[in-house]
């Protein structure tokens, strides 16, 4: 896990050395242990390794302030966060014996052991331990091909002196970033923004659109755009090729929906395999392991399959984890947001360590510049910060990676508005039957009307335009009537070519677009600003594929969300743990601390002068809203917290010009 830059004149102007170890030095978070740099004259093949401040010492690599005088029209910049094969061997940016290509990678391979053993039997030979190394000798041998073998998290950038060209992807779910800026005369690329905004130097302007579906739907890194104009982002599944001066970018991977298993125990007992080497695999590191805990469903079922495999199946050498598995959790005195019963029966079970953090409104008032700096782009809700809590208790104890449960609630219905889309699949085949069944059986657990059941049934199958035109109405409190038009009718494209039924389409949505794009955004971000490398098994592409291929009730039977994974962990996890139907995870009393704690700094930030200047919102309409939710006459719900992360961001990341400064980082 680290962070990568790269530019590359195309019209072979002279690059501008100065800012070239300024943009690295923005996400210097991101790999701390190594710093290193590649020129090259993409005409003559002539290439210098270089090194900087942070590069370990035991590289003789000159300085490359040494080569500012020379020319060249391409550079990569490397930052290293230290997991596979700590030595000098892994210095990036890494390149053949040859010269003919080189890379920068940002992530993990976690099949590359078995990807080593192949490309050594067809005759390659290997200098190091690292999947750097793998990656660019199955590019070698497969060519663009070989992003169909890669199981893991990616975001690199290979150059091939030979065809003169730049090859760039990203991995299947956009587990890791990747921008870009490209004006037909140069390409900058990097694993977060900030990097771009310091070499680029080009005016920090607000995407509006992008402003407009955060504010009426909170979506974030739903399309290729980002809150910067002119910044994109390289989709997940695509990969992108930069060839005389010519930009394509084409999708590699999706789901299949066509391929269909039969319910039953041997699902179950394949999902319980391929969860159980998804788990293993991510648990190939030469750093300190601990995972998250958060008492709920995946997380739990992670802790308790891993450690079996670090106890009884010794997969990881026992320095890396000591006597107990490490479990980091955040934690509330309120028991309204507090999960500690839950994670307890955890503990109890796997004897591993606990380690909790108590996050604060007060914590949360020192910590939001730096959390914003850290994103780069507005942020859902305060609920990240708990997970930044986490992340940084993590580093504080000398864990360098970290196993998460992301991605579970959306390959298997983890959320309760699925169920809403799953009856109304049930209903729109006509599943009478088990419609009726589904309903009788969430009524029992949760107390819903049959009125109400049969509306929430009913509008999950009304057209798509109807749906949009009362969600918009029902989401955009605050938003200016002026700038609300502009964009009313902006409704970014589903993936047309999956042509699965109502509820698969719904969770290919979820995952591929309006869901955990951005809570992977979070993922990365908080645990990178504490240097630690975060992985989630369940995004294991194997296992996404079979999900995906099992019948919708593996997924929501009897009232209960998924069903496949719960009946997997029969024996696995505590009975309380595995039968939950309550779901909190990694939360903050958000909506609490602004009426009380945090109460006159909301005032204070929506009577702002700039707040007042900003031509997205409602003024009069926001001042009254504010004073209802604080009253209690009205839940604002999210819109709240999107007025504010919006006004900070922007006097933080567009306002000012020299936003590292204002950070203070």
């Amino acid at each position: 896990m680290c962070g990568i830059f790269g530019v590359w004149n195309t019209k072979r102007a002279p690059l501008e050395f100065a800012s070239l170890p300024d943009a690295l030095r923005s996400i210097r978070h991101r790999g701390p242990d190594d710093e290193g740099y590649l020129l090259l004259d993409t005409e003559t093949g002539n290439a210098e390794a270089c090194s900087g401040p942070d590069s370990r010492p035991d590289l003789p690599l000159p300085r490359i302030e040494q080569k500012f005088d020379a020319r060249f029209d391409l550079a990569f910049g490397f930052r290293r966060l230290s997991i596979l094969d700590l030595s000098p061997a892994g210095h990036q940016p890494m390149g053949t014996a040859d010269g003919s290509l080189w890379v920068v990678l940002n992530g993990e391979i976690y099949n590359y052991i078995e990807l080593r053993a192949e490309l050594r039997a067809k005759g390659y030979v290997f200098r190091s331990q690292t999947d750097t190394e793998v990656v660019l000798n199955a590019y070698r041998e497969w060519g663009m091909d070989c992003l169909q073998r890669f199981n893991g998290m990616w975001g690199f950038a290979i150059f091939d002196l030979k065809k003169r060209r730049l090859f760039c992807a990203r991995d299947r779910f956009g587990i890791k970033p990747f921008y870009y800026i490209f004006d037909r005369e140069r390409f900058v690329f990097g694993s977060e923004i900030k990097a771009l905004l310091t070499y680029a130097k080009i005016e920090r302007k607000p995407n509006d659109p992008l402003v407009y579906d955060y504010l009426a739907y909170g979506h974030l890194d739903h399309t290729d755009e980002t809150f910067f104009q002119n910044v994109r982002q390289l989709p997940a599944a695509h990969f992108l090729l930069l060839e005389g001066n010519e930009l394509n970018i084409r999708r590699y991977w999706d789901i299949d929906p066509s391929q269909k298993l039969s319910p039953g125990a041997e699902a179950v007992n394949q999902f319980s395999e391929l969860f159980e080497d998804a788990v293993r695999i991510h648990l190939r590191s030469d750093v300190t392991i601990g995972s998250c805990l958060s008492g709920g469903l995946d997380s739990s079922s992670i802790v308790c399959v891993a450690n079996k495999l670090l106890f009884a199946d010794h997969v990881v050498p026992a320095e890396l984890i000591g006597a107990q598995q490490k479990t980091f959790s955040s934690c509330f005195e309120d028991p309204r947001f507090d999960e500690r019963k839950h994670i307890e029966e955890i503990l109890t079970v796997t004897s591993a360590e606990s380690n909790y953090t108590f996050p604060t409104a007060q914590g949360l008032m020192e910590d939001l510049p730096h959390l914003i700096w850290h994103q780069d782009e507005p942020f859902g809700s305060t609920s990240i910060y708990a997970q930044w809590r986490v992340m940084k208790l993590a580093a504080e104890r000398g864990v360098r990676v970290m196993l998460d449960g992301q991605g579970g609630d959306e390959l298997l219905a983890g959320y309760h508005p699925y169920f809403d889309t799953y009856w109304g699949t049930l209903l729109g085949t006509g599943r009478l039957s088990l419609l009726l069944n589904e309903w009788s059986a969430y009524h029992r657990l949760y107390g819903a009307s049959p009125m109400r059941l049969l509306q929430h049934t009913l509008f999950a199958v009304t057209p798509d335009s109807i749906r949009r035109a009362v969600r918009a109405k029902r989401s955009a409190p605050g938003i200016h009537p002026e700038f609300a038009a502009q964009f009313r009718q902006r409704h970014p494209q589903e993936n047309t070519a999956f042509t699965g039924n109502r509820f698969a389409k719904r969770l290919h949505q979820e995952i591929s677009r309006t869901n955990l794009p951005g809570l992977l955004h979070y993922e990365d971000r908080n645990s990178m600003a504490h240097s630690i490398e975060a992985r989630v098994p369940f995004l294991d592409y194997r296992l996404v594929e079979f999900a995906f291929s099992l019948p919708d009730e593996e997924k929501i039977r009897d009232g209960s969300t998924k069903a496949v994974l719960r009946n997997s962990m029969k024996g696995v996890l505590p009975e309380k743990i595995r039968t939950r139907t309550d779901k909190m995870g990694f939360v903050t009393p958000e909506r609490v601390w602004l009426s009380t704690e945090l109460k006159g700094w909301l005032e204070d930030t929506v009577q702002s002068a700039s707040f007042k200047s900003r031509e997205y919102f409602d003024h009069p309409q926001v001042e009254r809203l504010v004073r209802l939710h604080q009253s209690g006459e009205k839940d604002l719900g999210f819109s709240l917290w999107r007025w504010l992360n919006l006004e900070l961001w922007m006097r933080q990341m567009i306002d000012p010009p020299q936003f590292n400064e204002r950070a203070g980082i």
